[in-house]
């Protein structure tokens, strides 16, 4: 059993390429790739993206049926002039005729309804995919980190992707399959109508088809689903390898992940070899079956031609019958593999769509004017990721416009917890937090937004020019304006070096600048942005010193006039600060400015003098055994 696992995730040696233990990638995909073939509850969902464009659907039936209607009438045209056309005399030369006249306009008929069908469902379904994902995206800007901090990516990416044009796939086919089930039972009358004898001759090729359909739908079922994870796994690997590019590079993993990716590559590769099988092998079969068919009516026909119980234009059309019959069949078994994936596909973007909004604003809810005294205030805050698990226990702590108050403690104290609740990212379980004396829950999200500027310890740059970067929260900001804010920080001279200066396009996240230039830029971002408010979220814990005094010159341009919130690991780097909050395991356990703090002795005073750089240098246990000490003072 244990070898069998081991097999599986790749661990054993082969042939010494492969460090034992060594993997690479995800080994699991929990999502199905078919649903059931019809679910009500998707389709009528579905439905409300489809309604705005019925007129286009109707139009699309209509003409799919007329298509089918003139492809039902080429033969009983042909078998006419057949019959009645060669003929030597001048009632066979006027039924010729008008057969080719008919067949000339059939013909014209035939194409002008497949064009507009074509062009009308096309468009439609473009449409209703481009309503679902504007629906999605708006939707997921909206929901609350939480969703997000439980939820992959790339699995978001999927279904913004894949899934959605498996619905547009569903959409398009499915107009297809009206006519596809109105030819097929056309075919079947117009057979027995001409001949019902013949007719139920050549359906009994029927009964061994769906034998071999039975048979083979499972297994095919079965082949397809296992490339489709097959598929999944190696994409989740490719995508890990190349995020993870640096760590690979410097851990001089390539070798090892080249190996493990080249057999989720091979297994991928055999996984749709199969699937491709099953996938060919119903072609040569109904081939084979139209074969048979034809032959049985040529055998058999023509004996009744020549006996005069047939005429010859029957035996033609039915020729021309069996050619089409097993068509609709082959595009309605495909098709209904559409609709499965279509059915679990929809069931994936509903899961999405309906992931509730938790945070929203109150009908009540008032807009903060920027003119407010910018205070911040959390009264008993209590809150917990989970209700039963608090990280933040009955915090309270007032900062007034202008002062900068400092949240310091150990990792996992609750720091950034609290600057996520003051923001609003998440509710409070008990208490109130304040901003300009408005409760944040009674507030609305944009002008809270507005009036609070975040800097976090990773600073995100999106793709684009700096110029764009740092006018991402306020787009209306002129140019005089961004680059005064680049200079009040620093970053302006570093920015006019690069080749386009401040049109220099960023790469993903901004590689292409170290991480202190990134911080920088956040900074002049958040100084263009104006807010009353300004949250710096362990905005100096990763870069160098003298990045660091870059840095703090910026800090005092920026909170100039502001309220000021800086968490920090760093003791040196909130020494000024007009008040200093310690956490501790969620609890506030001491608070006021430095020359307070050292003044009572307690934690902060024991550590500053230690020379212990910050909590996190503190050996482990260090930390309880401080603050019993302190108590005891």
């Amino acid at each position: 059993m244990s070898e069998e696992l081991e097999v599986e995730r790749g661990d054993i040696r082969d042939n010494g390429r492969r460090p034992p233990r060594a993997v690479v990638g995800s080994h699991r995909i929990e999502e199905e790739m078919f649903g059931h073939v019809f679910d009500g509850k998707i389709v009528g969902r579905i439905w409300e993206f489809v309604r705005p464009y019925r007129r286009q659907l109707v139009i699309s039936v209509v003409m799919v049926l007329i298509f089918t209607g003139t492809q039902l009438a080429i033969p009983l045209i042909i078998r006419n002039a057949i019959d009645k056309g060669i003929v030597a005399d001048a009632a066979g030369v006027s039924a010729l005729r008008w057969s080719i006249m008919l067949f000339s306009l059939t013909i014209a008929l035939n194409f002008g309804a497949s064009w507009v069908q074509e062009s009308v469902v096309g468009k439609a379904a473009e449409n209703v995919l481009f309503d679902i994902r504007t629906a999605m995206f708006g939707h997921l800007q909206d929901v609350s980190l939480g969703f997000m901090d439980k939820t992959e990516v790339g699995r978001l990416m999927s279904r913004l992707q894949g899934d959605v044009n498996s619905m547009q796939e569903f959409l398009e086919t499915s107009v297809l399959s009206v006519g596809d089930v109105v030819l097929l039972f056309g075919i079947i009358a117009s057979m027995l109508w001409l001949d019902w004898k013949l007719g139920l001759l050549t359906l009994c090729v029927l009964p061994v088809l769906f034998l071999v359909r039975v048979i083979w739908l499972p297994r095919a079922r079965e082949a397809f689903m296992a490339a489709h994870v097959a598929n999944s796994v190696t994409n989740g690997a490719l995508a890990e390898a190349i995020h993870g590019v640096r760590t690979v590079q410097g851990m001089d993993r390539q070798q090892v992940n080249f190996t493990l990716y080249d057999d989720k590559a091979t297994a991928t590769l055999n996984a749709h070899r199969t699937a491709s099988k099953y996938a060919q092998v119903m072609v040569p079969i109904v081939d084979s079956l139209t074969g048979i068919a034809m032959a049985v009516v040529v055998v058999i026909g023509g004996s009744m031609v020549v006996g005069a119980r047939v005429d010859l234009g029957v035996m033609v059309a039915f020729l021309f019958y069996i050619q089409r019959f097993f068509d609709p069949i082959r595009s309605l078994t495909m098709q209904y593999s559409v609709m499965q994936r279509a059915m679990a596909s929809g069931q994936r973007l509903i899961d999405v769509l309906d992931v509730p909004v938790d945070i929203k604003d109150a009908p009540d809810a008032v807009e903060l004017d920027h003119n407010m005294d910018g205070t911040v205030e959390f009264r008993d805050v209590t809150f917990g990721y989970t209700p039963t698990s608090p990280v933040l226990k009955g915090v309270s702590f007032k900062a007034n416009l202008g002062e900068t108050i400092a949240l310091i403690g150990p990792t996992g104290s609750g720091k950034s917890s609290a600057m996520s609740l003051l923001k609003r990212f998440y509710d409070v379980q008990g208490g109130q937090i304040l901003v300009g004396g408005h409760d944040v829950r009674n507030v609305t999200q944009m002008s809270l937004g507005r009036e609070i500027a975040m800097v976090l310890q990773e600073p995100f740059l999106f793709s684009g020019t700096l110029m764009e970067n740092i006018r991402y929260n306020k787009t209306d900001a002129t140019e005089d304006e961004v680059i005064d804010a680049a200079r009040a920080v620093g970053a302006h001279d570093f920015i006019m070096a690069l080749p386009d200066g401040y049109q220099t396009m960023m790469g993903e996240r901004g590689g292409t600048l170290s991480l202190g230039q990134r911080q920088l830029v956040s900074f002049a971002r958040a100084l263009v942005a104006d807010a009353r408010i300004l949250v710096l979220d362990e905005a100096t814990a990763s870069i160098d010193s003298y990045t660091e005094m870059l840095i703090q010159k910026a800090l005092k341009t920026l909170l100039t006039g502001r309220t000021g919130i800086v968490i920090a690991h760093r003791l040196a780097t909130i020494r000024d600060a007009d008040c200093i909050v310690v956490l501790k395991e969620g609890e506030v356990l001491e608070q006021g400015n430095h020359d307070q703090l050292m003044a009572r002795g307690g934690l902060y005073a024991q550590l500053y003098s230690v020379n212990y750089a910050s909590f996190d240098d503190l050996p482990a246990g260090s930390v309880e055994m401080t603050v019993s000490q302190s108590s005891k003072t």
